[in-house]
């Protein structure tokens, strides 16, 4: 106990020099998706680099992919029958545009009252920042109490697609006891929060061609079928008005909530005014029978992401299109399949389709729900850890949203993700004036620094 209070007065007397780092990192335009920044990507990498050997880690490697390196290291406490936690994180951070909606420049840090304003602030390198900082101040004061791995990835924000890859070919490497992943958040600054469930995610193109070059709507209209028209139909006739999506056997494998986690769902303050608060929708709507925190974490869903059809620009130009194109997702929940929903949403559509239409179906994304066990130490070790710190229980909540890495970690090493993370729903993320709350970061700092002291009893 008193190395854990002596860590936890270093983290409180080290919090401008905290910060003045984080700083460094977030002035850093580490943009995955710029090819222009491929310099800034390494120089990001690098800067983690230092970073882990002041943290006398060992084992550290710029390791490279076909597009951004990932960072590994290792720490060994020197009991090889403690824990080993991999610490993930994300060094890339999404583009800054639209530049005029900034108040002030993306890559270097303001700090207004309690809020520090940089992209990448809250996603995620304050994050990863946190985690290093809890690390630095146990180590300061004493004995660090597990074994650590770390993966930095550089294209979270362009879907990861080297990073599964990556795992498979370095199991060996890769191998622990538990998965840290801060790339999380939480309800709000006085809630504190364990996500234990993320929904999967189907992504689709779909693509309907008619006739083989536009045509004069005046001289053809009535005559030739209109793939927008078509295609306009399908979507429509997707949900029934009920919100119920109506592919074939798209609720099959719907596995229903249990009691607990209903019970433990009323606890979250995510009422209707909530949602129309952080959404600014002017109502809200869902399928029936459901409350509106089930509907948005744990229900399956179907949204069209984009719609591309025909004459797009400024005035008029009457034309019937030859081709028209959807983005289709899907969040879903445990059990749906991926291969599945695609079959379904092929069977629905194969089911509709005039004959004057051809169709084609791409996917860009699969990847099931993931779900990590409540009971497992690494849970228990972050539960105790945020209500010391916040002197009261945390509620559990399963999060909308789709994180891959923690699927391929559950898949691949047979680790549990802890899901953590100290950002609030109203950051900005992606958007502009993208922020992070200090006083929140810095007590996610102590809540990381009891979550390594409570995985050794």
């Amino acid at each position: 106990m008193p190395d854990r209070t002596q860590a936890i007065h270093f983290a409180h007397q080290n919090q401008t020099r905290f910060l003045d780092e984080m700083k460094d990192l977030l002035s850093i335009p580490s943009v995955s998706t710029d090819p222009e920044r491929i310099p800034d990507m390494q120089k990001a990498a690098e800067w983690l680099m230092v970073e882990l050997k002041k943290r006398h880690c060992t084992n550290i490697q710029l390791m490279p992919t076909p597009k951004h390196p990932i960072v590994f290291a290792e720490f060994n406490c020197g009991d090889p029958s403690r824990p080993t936690v991999l610490v993930y994180g994300h060094y890339d951070v999404q583009p800054a545009d639209p530049l005029e909606l900034w108040q002030s420049a993306p890559f270097t840090p303001d700090i207004r009252k309690d809020y520090i304003f940089a992209r990448g602030a809250s996603d995620m390198k304050g994050q990863i920042i946190a985690c290093l900082k809890a690390i630095e101040s146990i180590q300061a004061v004493g004995e660090f109490p597990v074994n650590l791995k770390f993966l930095f990835e550089g294209e979270e924000e362009i879907g990861s697609p080297n990073l599964e890859p990556f795992i498979r070919s370095h199991v060996e490497l890769l191998k622990c006891d538990m998965a840290l992943n801060p790339d999380s958040g939480m309800i709000a600054a006085d809630i504190p929060t364990v996500v234990y469930g993320l929904r999967g995610l189907a992504y689709f193109e779909i693509r309907l061609r008619g006739q083989t070059t536009d045509l004069h709507s005046g001289i053809w209209g009535g005559v030739v079928e209109n793939p927008a028209n078509v295609l306009a139909s399908l979507i429509a006739g997707m949900k029934d008005a009920d919100h119920r999506v109506t592919l074939p056997g798209f609720y099959d494998r719907v596995r229903s909530l249990t009691e607990k986690e209903k019970a433990e769902m009323s606890r979250l303050p995510m009422d209707e005014a909530y949602y129309l608060q952080s959404t600014g929708a002017r109502a809200l709507a869902g399928e029936k029978g459901y409350s509106w925190v089930e509907l948005a974490s744990t229900r399956p869903t179907l949204d069209v992401n984009g719609l591309y059809s025909g004459f797009t620009g400024e005035g008029s130009k009457t034309v019937i299109p030859c081709y028209a194109m959807a983005k289709v997702s899907m969040r879903l929940v445990p059990d749906q399949d991926p291969e599945e929903v695609r079959q379904s949403l092929v069977k629905y559509i194969e089911a509709h389709l005039p004959a004057t239409m051809t169709c084609e179906v791409l996917i860009h994304a699969g990847n099931p729900a993931s779900f990590t066990d409540l009971n497992t130490p690494g849970v228990k070790a972050l539960e105790a850890a945020l209500t010391t710190v916040y002197g009261k229980q945390p509620v559990f909540k399963r999060e909308g949203g789709s994180i891959p890495v923690v699927l391929h970690m559950k898949r691949l090493l047979g680790a549990e993700s802890i899901l953590t993370g100290f950002g609030l729903p109203d950051d900005n993320l992606h958007a502009p004036n993208e922020h992070l709350n200090l006083p929140n970061w810095f007590r996610g700092i102590d809540t990381l620094i009891h979550f390594f002291y409570n995985l050794v009893k």
